[in-house]
């Protein structure tokens, strides 16, 4: 597998606060499977253009020469559109994931979907392809509007724990996966449990492990290389996906 946002960059957001905790999670992932992962710490719309703060790259350089072989690390960021992104996509792209065209990008959660679809439409605008992360975290997200944020070029990166949460933003999540409107999954982690192992298991026990596979391998891994993704098809979730995820995870 291979996760395309987390939170491990040492001290530089509210993920990781030290680079032991950061290598201790990297050790559980890799054991998970994962083989690839891209460090996205929080960078907010106005400071894109300047490219990572110096602190970043001190954190980058201390976690690498204590991080495991594997996972392998890519660099990238998490940027808040807070504010209409501006400058040259040259620029931008220092904050890309791995320096390629695609960009994570995040709202604030009261985000408004005409807000979503324009700040969208200006990235793509420069040549760039926004991954919107936890579309099921905003109160406009619907799979209307993720039909329509997809059909100008966007892509959406769905949270691998939240398919398995029973809350409304899990229901969501579950929508999207269900209606093949999602491109990736990913941990999100924070230097905690959170893994996106957790949503492949969900996907394999709803007998979806092709799509499990785009999601969690082939889609990440084309998005790394600067290459298109594949569309993802649609998931029929059963009602009773809870039942047979629990029963994965026990081994019954």
């Amino acid at each position: 597998m291979i996760d395309l946002h987390s939170h491990l960059l040492p001290g530089v957001d509210d993920g990781s606060r030290t680079v032991e905790q950061s290598v201790k999670v990297l050790g559980e992932l890799a054991a998970q499977g994962l083989t690839a992962l891209c460090l996205t710490p929080h960078l907010r719309a106005g400071q894109v253009e300047a490219g990572p703060p110096a602190a970043h790259d001190r954190a980058f350089e201390a976690l690498a020469a204590l991080a495991p072989a594997v996972p392998t690390l890519h660099r990238g960021a998490e940027v808040m559109l807070d504010r209409p992104l501006t400058g040259r996509s040259d620029r931008i792209r220092r904050v890309t994931l791995n320096g390629t065209r695609y960009m994570l990008v995040e709202f604030p959660r009261m985000v408004a979907f005409e807000t979503v679809t324009i700040a969208l439409s200006r990235i793509l605008g420069t040549g760039l392809v926004p991954l919107l992360a936890h579309p099921e975290r905003y109160r406009c997200c619907s799979v209307e509007a993720v039909t329509r944020w997809r059909a100008l070029g966007s892509l959406m990166q769905v949270d691998g724990p939240t398919l398995v949460t029973s809350r409304t933003r899990g229901q969501r999540a579950r929508d999207l996966v269900a209606a093949g409107l999602a491109d990736i999954i990913a941990g999100d982690n924070h230097g905690d449990e959170r893994s996106m192992a957790q949503g492949y298991q969900f996907l394999v026990a709803q007998d979806a492990a092709e799509q499990g596979d785009l999601l969690a391998r082939r889609n990440p891994a084309a998005i790394l290389a600067d290459e298109p993704t594949e569309p993802v098809p649609p998931v029929p979730i059963r009602s009773t996906w809870m039942q047979r995820f629990r029963q994965l995870i026990e081994g019954d």
